[in-house]
């Protein structure tokens, strides 16, 4: 019943026009997920590669999350397994630093009623800035200090992450604890999920 309630929401996710006024190439809401999902994925919105082909993290950035996840695309687009429920579900067009941020509509009239239909999610993965700001009970002021005291977000049943773009080699460059520190554990409690 659950899994049907599911389907029906999905599909009425996925014809949504609610903001479609503010979308420059137009609604295509872009996310997957199954009842039986036991990672919950949280991004931004989709870019325009992803608006393209309505795979979700069908981009460099995609490349590098499933890098640090240590996860094939099998795998990773398992939605028995992995559900991706982003902040915008549609591309909301570009600003002069790059896309603009994720319509609030989204998730202020869709992920309560999502993640209800989701019982066996063990992990939510907040990945930049919209997210952690959203979903973390605590915000330590910056991405930085999200990141860096992923631990304090564990119990509630999150993992905070930069986000993967190429725009943030730099970021990443300048914080080597992240990559030395930080994707070791994801890749643990990765592990401890699918063992």
């Amino acid at each position: 019943m659950a899994a049907r309630q599911l389907l029906n929401l999905l599909e009425e996710v996925r014809s949504c026009r609610l903001c479609e006024q503010h979308l420059p190439l137009g609604a295509n809401p872009v996310l997957r997920a199954a009842e039986s999902a036991q990672l919950l994925i949280v991004g931004q919105a989709p870019g325009t590669k992803v608006h393209a082909s309505s795979i979700p993290w069908n981009d460099p950035s995609g490349d590098r999350l499933r890098d640090w996840l240590q996860m094939d695309g099998e795998t990773f687009y398992d939605e028995s397994r992995i559900a991706i429920i982003p902040m915008g579900f549609c591309y909301p067009g570009r600003g002069k630093g790059g896309d603009l941020p994720p319509r609030p509509e989204c998730a202020d009239t869709w992920h309560r009623r999502l993640l209800e239909l989701l019982p066996n999610l063990q992990l939510t993965l907040l990945v930049g800035q919209y997210a952690q700001r959203y979903y973390l009970p605590h915000w330590y002021g910056s991405i930085s200090e999200n990141v860096r005291h992923y631990r304090d977000a564990l119990p509630a049943g999150y993992f905070p992450l930069p986000h993967p773009s190429p725009r943030n080699t730099l970021w990443l460059k300048q914080r080597p604890w992240f990559e030395q520190e930080v994707v070791p554990a994801l890749r643990r409690q990765i592990q401890k999920i699918f063992p």
